[in-house]
C-alpha cells in the first residue's frame, strides 16, 4: 500500500518549451495523485515560463511555483525539498519527462531497500535536431562518459551516483541539503557525502525518464568545462578522488598540452608525441561506426567525443589551477537553474 508522500522538485529557469510536458508527465504518474506534488522552484524566468505554468495549472493544488532569487540549482532543489517537506523527494529536470511508473518504481524500491538513501534510473534522451543526435548517441557510450551508467544503462544496482534521484527524507535530516557553492555537480557531490554516511544510491532500468537534447556544440562544451572545473572543488571540499572517471579527461588534455610543446621543443620527435592522439582519434571514429559509416555522422561524433574530453579536462585544469595552486574560493556566479 503506497503511503509515501512525494514532492518533485524541480528547478527551472526560462523553459517555456518544456515546463508544460514536464509537469504534466508528474502528474499523470500511476501513483496515488493525493500523495504527489509538483514543486517548480522558478529562478526568476523572463520567457513566459510562469505566465503558461499559471494558464496551464492555475486549478490544480498540486502543483506549487517557488520564487528562487538566487537562481541556481541547489538553492532551487533545497528550497523545494523544505517546502515540500515530503516522505521522499525527487529532483528532476525541466527539459525531462517521466515516464508513467516513474514515481512508483522509485517509492517501491526504497521500500524494498532501508540502506538505500537513494534510486534512480535511466535516461533516455530525445533528440530534437541532427546535432542532439550525435550528442545523445556519445553521451550514451562509455567511450564518451566512462562506467556513467543512468547514461549508458548497461548496469543495474549499487553505483557512485544516479540522475534525477528519489531521497528519501531521512538522509536530509542526517546528512544534510546540497552544497549551495557548486554551481555544477552538486548532486553528484551530495550523493558522495550520501555513501561516506552509510547510505546506498540504487540504479534500476525500470526506473525511466526522457531528456530533451538540445543540439548546441558550444553549450555541450561550456557544461561540460563547467562539469570538471567544479568537480576539483568538489575533490577538494572532501579531500579524495571521488570517481576516477574524472581523471581521464584531465589526463588527456595534460598530454595534449604536453605534447604540443614538445614537439616545438624536439620537432624531429613529433611522431613519438602524436602516437597517443592518433590512437585516440581512431578508437574515436572506431566507435563512432556503431551507429552508421555515413562520412558526416562518423566525424560529427568524433567531434562530439572531443567535445566532451577537451572541454572536461580542460575545465578540470582550469580548476586546479584556481581551487588547489591559486587556494582561490568560489566566486558568486549567476547560473540558468534548469537541468
Amino acid at each position: 500500500m503506497k503511503t509515501s508522500r512525494v514532492a518533485v522538485v524541480i528547478p527551472c529557469r526560462n523553459e517555456y518549451r518544456y515546463i508544460v510536458n514536464c509537469i504534466q508527465s508528474v502528474l499523470n504518474q500511476d501513483y496515488p495523485g493525493d500523495l504527489l506534488n509538483v514543486y517548480v522552484v522558478d529562478g526568476q524566468s523572463d520567457d513566459g515560463t510562469l505566465d503558461i505554468i499559471a494558464k496551464e495549472f492555475c486549478n490544480n493544488k498540486r502543483v506549487q511555483v517557488i520564487d528562487n532569487p538566487q537562481r541556481t540549482t541547489p538553492y532551487a532543489l533545497n528550497r523545494g525539498i523544505q517546502v515540500a517537506d515530503a516522505d521522499v523527494s525527487i529532483i528532476f529536470g525541466a527539459h525531462a519527462i517521466m515516464l508513467p511508473h516513474y514515481v512508483t518504481n522509485c517509492v517501491e524500491l526504497l521500500e524494498k531497500d532501508p540502506s538505500a538513501g537513494c534510486v534512480g534510473g535511466v535516461i533516455e534522451n530525445v533528440n530534437e535536431n541532427e546535432s542532439a543526435r550525435y550528442i545523445s548517441q556519445c553521451m550514451s557510450s562509455a567511450f564518451g562518459v566512462g562506467n556513467a551508467h543512468f547514461r549508458t544503462g548497461n548496469a543495474s544496482g549499487y553505483v557512485d551516483t544516479v540522475a534525477f534521484g528519489a531521497y528519501r527524507r531521512e538522509v536530509f535530516q542526517q546528512v544534510g541539503y546540497f552544497d549551495e557553492a557548486l554551481t555544477r555537480n552538486q548532486d553528484d557531490e551530495y550523493n558522495f557525502r550520501l555513501t561516506k554516511c552509510g547510505w546506498k544510491i540504487i540504479l534500476d532500468q525500470s526506473i525511466r525518464s526522457q531528456y530533451f537534447v538540445r543540439g548546441s556544440y558550444s553549450k555541450l562544451a561550456r557544461q561540460y568545462y563547467q562539469y570538471g572545473y567544479w568537480k576539483v572543488y568538489v575533490n577538494i571540499l572532501h579531500q579524495t578522488i571521488t570517481t576516477v572517471r574524472q581523471l581521464i579527461p584531465f589526463a588527456f588534455v595534460s598530454y595534449l598540452i604536453a605534447a604540443v610543446i614538445m614537439s616545438i621543443l624536439c620537432p624531429s620527435w613529433w611522431y613519438i608525441w602524436s602516437v597517443p592522439a592518433f590512437l585516440y582519434f581512431l578508437m574515436a571514429l572506431l566507435v563512432s561506426i556503431r551507429w552508421d559509416r555515413s562520412l558526416k555522422g562518423i566525424i560529427h561524433r568524433a567531434f562530439v567525443f572531443l567535445i566532451l574530453h577537451v572541454s572536461y579536462g580542460w575545465g578540470y585544469l582550469r580548476g586546479m589551477i584556481r581551487f588547489l595552486i591559486l587556494r582561490q574560493r568560489p566566486g558568486q556566479h549567476a547560473s540558468k537553474t534548469s537541468r
